[in-house]
């Protein structure tokens, strides 16, 4: 990592009594502010997996020691693949073993698996307990880990079994990215991307002048992103926090890439790997639909390349793509419904003809 240490700046969530803030910085872990007003109980258990508990486990349960009595840790199996009822029950299994009760507060130390599980097992746990996200990879920073989507997969879709359920605090760490790995850092520039086309295309020149200070972890520009990505996202939670409507923007290209996922097997490819291309697809349905000019498909595809994302997708059949994207949540009647964009900075909901989907798949998909 190179720059620096930052201030650490403050982005609310404007909820009501569900109001929080998101915190990013560098050095967050050690830094006495940034746990200041975090629910105070007896026990903690710290939600984490097999590959980050050895990097940052003992450090946080070291700081926890000082806000509670008695501080837990449950490791649970790294990947998407494990995203499911038989994982999500070890964290239940290691809140009722040591009798916790329903102040326990849990805390996600991880990615966006880590913390959607950590965040839909915080909602059932005795109908509800406080938890806090501490997301360790960019992903997670600048998407999952805000906006109290929580979840877990099922073989025939993905994250379609869970619950809204807003965190006490988000606490980005831009020191933990340190050990990410290179293709883990890739897929997290996929969400960052898609607020761009979404909703700022200043934000958009701007990643296409710092995509090489963000590959190289610089420090400033990894604030920036962070924040602006995290601003992006609580204006718009702040509006729909249920996905009544608004919300549905920040799903740009996830139709296409919980296709790719599932079709290929969840953890064949990262799920940012799989939005990165199934941005480029729905860019490239907008263009067929005559929302968008053929340069704007173009400039988001070389963008998504230069990230290290894929941008050509997996012969799945068409008859299986359809299948799978008829079963997104944002479906409706069997009707799939695709965010797609209507200018850049601008995006819109709404349905395409099976034949025009297949056009724009069959122009990204690599020969066989």
């Amino acid at each position: 990592m190179t720059s620096d240490r930052l201030a650490p700046q403050r982005v609310p969530i404007a909820l009501g009594d569900r109001s929080y803030e998101i915190l990013i910085g560098s050095g967050l872990l050690s830094l006495d502010g940034a746990w200041a007003g975090l629910p105070a109980s007896a026990d903690a258990l710290i939600v984490t997996n097999t590959t980050v508990a050895p990097l940052y486990g003992a450090a946080l349960a070291e700081r926890l020691q000082a806000r509670h009595r008695r501080v837990l840790t449950v490791a649970l199996p790294d990947g998407e693949v494990h995203k499911d009822w038989t994982t999500l029950n070890r964290i239940f299994d290691a809140l009722l073993e040591a009798g916790c009760d329903r102040k326990t507060v849990l805390y996600a130390l991880g990615g966006g698996v880590v913390g959607d599980m950590t965040g839909f097992a915080a909602a059932c746990y005795m109908r509800g307990v406080p938890f806090v996200q501490l997301p360790t990879t960019l992903l997670a920073q600048v998407d999952s880990s805000v906006g109290g989507k929580t979840a877990i997969n099922h073989p025939l879709g993905k994250n379609m079994i869970g619950a809204f359920y807003q965190p006490a605090r988000v606490l980005c760490d831009l020191d933990l990215l340190s050990t990410l790995p290179r293709r883990e850092l890739s897929a997290g520039l996929a969400e960052i991307i898609k607020y761009g086309p979404i909703a700022d295309p200043a934000f958009l020149d701007w990643l296409e002048a710092s995509l090489d200070d963000l590959l190289a972890l610089d420090v400033a520009a990894l604030s920036h992103a962070v924040r602006r990505s995290c601003e992006i996202k609580a204006w718009v939670v702040g509006q729909d926090e249920r996905e009544a409507g608004l919300r549905a923007i920040l799903n740009f290209g996830h139709t296409f890439g919980h296709a790719i996922e599932a079709g290929l097997g969840y953890g064949a490819w990262l799920h940012g790997e799989a939005v990165g291309c199934g941005m480029v697809l729905a860019a490239e349905l907008s263009a067929r639909l005559g929302l968008i000019d053929r340069a704007l498909v173009d400039r988001l595809r070389a963008l998504i390349a230069r990230a290290g994302l894929p941008v050509q997708a997996p012969r799945l059949g068409i008859h299986r793509w359809l299948e799978l994207m008829r079963v997104d949540k944002k479906a409706e009647g069997g009707e799939i419904r695709f965010v797609l964009l209507d200018g850049l900075g601008r995006a819109t909901m709404r349905p395409a003809p099976d034949a025009l989907v297949a056009e724009a798949i069959e122009a990204h998909t690599a020969p066989s």
